[in-house]
């Protein structure tokens, strides 16, 4: 489906009310560090129940600190069988692992992808997944997944304080090729404190990749979508 064609499909879907208005989700962490942590935190806020995993115990009860009995903390096999989504927030060498541990239990749920390859970091994977574009590097990894590209282009420190501002509030563009996919990222940002905007598929998501022109800039979604070429 062509960029411009998906984009008209699903916003609609960005902006109904009705995706706010979804029952509370199970959402599973895998990876508690910065990114894992701040969005799951600000998920279990909005009514979310939340399970958190790491390889560091330690980064799962930093995790979990104050957020109430909305959080928990379970294995990352645990964590990929109890979410109906999952973050994976991993350093993007790491995702061929979190395949080999839990792909099975990943099939056929939503699997949100903040991932950037890092040449330097990751070798020459992570040199093929940026050239390629991260988003449908990350599906092929987890293949039977529907992956949803969000939350990659900014620092989590930047994402944290802008979360929940008074409106206009930021922006983050969503893309998926699973129209399921797409609205449950497109909730699931709305519900973290920014305004979702749908951006196309996975391929045209290289265009807000890390290094982009719109990567670590705070927009509005009229800004934003702007800055992608996208429909009003």
């Amino acid at each position: 489906m062509k960029r411009r064609s998906f984009v008209i499909a699903f916003a609609a879907a960005a902006l109904a009310p009705a995706a706010l208005a979804q029952k509370p989700m199970k959402i599973g962490i895998i990876g508690s560090g910065r990114i894992g942590s701040t969005f799951g935190g600000l998920w279990v806020k909005a009514g979310h129940e939340v399970m958190f995993s790491d390889r560091d115990p330690e980064a799962v009860k930093r995790a979990m600190d104050g957020l109430g009995m909305r959080a928990r903390s379970g294995s990352v096999a645990e964590a990929a069988a109890f979410g109906d989504a999952i973050l994976i927030a991993v350093p993007y060498g790491a995702l061929p692992a979190i395949r080999d541990q839990v792909g099975d239990l990943l099939k056929g749920k939503v699997v949100i992808d903040p991932n950037n390859p890092v040449a330097a970091r990751d070798g020459e994977m992570g040199a093929r997944a940026k050239e390629k574009g991260a988003g449908v590097s990350t599906a092929a990894l987890l293949p039977g997944a529907k992956t949803v590209r969000a939350f990659n282009s900014w620092g989590y420190a930047v994402m944290a304080r802008e979360a929940n501002r008074p409106a206009p509030r930021m922006a983050i563009p969503v893309a998926a090729d699973d129209p399921v996919a797409m609205k449950v990222g497109l909730q699931l940002v709305n519900d973290a404190g920014f305004d979702a905007v749908a951006a196309g598929n996975l391929a045209a998501s290289k265009a807000f990749d890390l290094g982009s022109s719109v990567s670590g800039r705070v927009l509005t979604a009229a800004e934003l979508r702007q800055a992608l070429q996208l429909k009003p």
